[in-house]
């Protein structure tokens, strides 16, 4: 460290005191002053807020009894380099608040004295204040589980549709509003119009039908397109085109509705017959359709198979028994047999002991879902992956099924920018819940508030307004931290307000 020269030391030394303790309360949030022992000999805390939270009582004790056991080690190290005259990096501690949240400081230290024998005291340690980081830190978690919540909900209406579709007995097409060509057609559609598996998919909607009928269903589908927003249904009788399985004098009724999906009116087009007889005509050509498995073996085989997530069928010790190709595939083993009689924890899990939680949980519980860890292949490849486990009590001895997904393509990274401290702002998203929290801002607190602010202003579409709200800031106090990051600034994006 550079000696300061003679005209910064006529500065200083016209500094007293009173302008000293404004100096160091401007620059920090916490001042200690130690001895060399890291005994405090004095405490100042500008913010009263944070004053009242942390109490009296500092003067006298040893530093290091001031925080929980885990950042001892951390201010044994930073006396250690102020005695030395080392410069001291910023290190995060917590102090312990009876009946509170840990109150997060990070702190650094520096000599007052060029020797030991100067004077007393003899070293100074300054703190910042990381509640406001921590508490981002905790908002950016929990919308992290609201948009994981929102996602799976997703998936289960999705698959709740997928299901009633393709198992309806009842014919059904969905249509384009403008064009009028099919997107889509359920099993009972495809055997009732006699085409095979798929084949319906880009066929116009009228040539299905009829020649006489398609001016009556043309007027249906222009009414119901022209109508109210909400769900308009209507109805109107037809034949089938030649090329149908029901007889070609039979009618059936056809009912539309209308519903929008991304800003384009799509039609949920319904064919039932007006008796009896059709529907049986329909059967009997949905009846030479082959019967699937119905055995455990075979069911099983199909979904290992089928399935494109990884599946580890284990005892409960965690041992492998089964597992398909996917899981193969991840793991980068030869073949599934290649994981039988292995611990699963030979490649799943970061710890060591994740594996044991996921025992342990399932143990109280029948289903663990979306379990967050990473799947180490053979050769070292990680990937960021998903956990569903459930326990299988069926069978003569108990076993577990352990359902794999890899997440990296749902994790937002195409653009990884590096930061000067070699972490993107992505990699950092994808260390919350797998690392401390304390040891994410211990290793930058800029750039996780940073981060915060970025996801803030994704999630409600550069909106500054909202996005101030969401992270519990002021407008001016966001402008100022969008200029700091060069986030575009005030007159780079919208307010919303209008």
């Amino acid at each position: 460290m550079k000696r300061p020269t003679a005209r910064q030391q006529d500065l200083i030394a016209d500094i007293d005191a009173r302008a000293a303790n404004r100096l160091l309360g401007t620059a920090s949030d916490l001042v200690l002053v130690l001895d060399r022992e890291g005994q405090v000999l004095d405490v100042h805390v500008p913010d009263e807020q944070l004053a009242a939270l942390l109490g009296a009582g500092w003067r006298g004790r040893p530093w290091r009894e001031l925080v929980t056991a885990e950042g001892r080690d951390k201010i044994d190290a930073l006396l250690a380099d102020a005695r030395s005259g080392a410069p001291t990096r910023w290190r995060q501690v917590n102090h312990a608040v009876a009946g509170r949240d840990d109150v997060p400081v990070s702190y650094t230290a520096l000599s007052l004295a060029d020797n030991a024998a100067a004077r007393k005291p003899a070293l100074l340690a300054l703190g910042r204040d990381l509640r406001a980081t921590a508490q981002l830190q905790r908002r950016l978690v929990d919308a992290q589980q609201a948009m994981e919540r929102d996602y799976w909900r997703f998936r289960e209406a999705e698959t709740r549709y997928r299901t009633l579709f393709q198992t309806a007995a009842e014919a059904v097409l969905i249509a384009d509003g403008l064009s009028l060509k099919v997107l889509e057609a359920n099993p009972a559609a495809e055997g009732l119009f006699g085409r095979g598996p798929g084949r319906l998919g880009g066929a116009a909607l009228l040539s299905l039908f009829d020649t006489g009928a398609q001016p009556r269903l043309q007027q249906l589908l222009t009414a119901t397109r022209s109508g109210a927003l909400d769900t308009t249904l209507d109805r109107a009788r037809a034949r089938l085109a030649p090329g149908a399985t029901a007889p070609a004098e039979a009618e059936f009724e056809v009912s539309v509705a209308v519903f929008r999906q991304q800003q384009t009116a799509q039609l949920l087009v319904r064919v039932r017959p007006t008796s009896a007889a059709p529907a049986a005509g329909r059967r009997t050509a949905r009846a030479g359709l082959p019967t699937p498995p119905d055995t455990h073996a075979h069911l099983l085989e199909a979904y290992e198979r089928q399935t494109a997530e990884a599946l580890a069928f284990t005892d409960a010790q965690g041992r492998v028994l089964r597992a398909n190709a996917a899981f193969a595939a991840l793991a980068q083993l030869a073949s599934p047999d290649a994981a039988r009689g292995e611990l699963l924890d030979r490649w799943l899990g970061r710890t060591g002991v994740e594996l044991n939680v996921l025992l342990t949980n399932l143990r109280n519980s029948p289903v663990v879902a979306a379990f967050p860890t990473v799947l180490r292949g053979e050769v070292g490849v990680e990937h960021e992956v998903e956990v569903s486990a459930t326990r299988l009590d069926a069978g003569p001895t108990p076993a577990l099924a352990f359902a794999i997904r890899d997440i990296e393509r749902r994790i937002e990274g195409s653009e990884r920018t590096a930061t000067p401290l070699g972490r993107s702002p992505t990699e950092l998203t994808e260390l919350v819940g797998r690392v401390p929290m304390k040891d994410i801002v211990a290793e930058t607190a800029e750039v996780i508030e940073q981060l915060c602010i970025e996801t803030a202003l994704q999630m409600t579409n550069n909106n500054r307004a909202l996005a101030a709200q969401f992270l519990g800031l002021s407008r001016q106090s966001l402008y100022v931290k969008l200029r700091r990051y060069d986030l575009g600034g005030p007159e780079g994006l919208g307010d919303g307000d209008d």
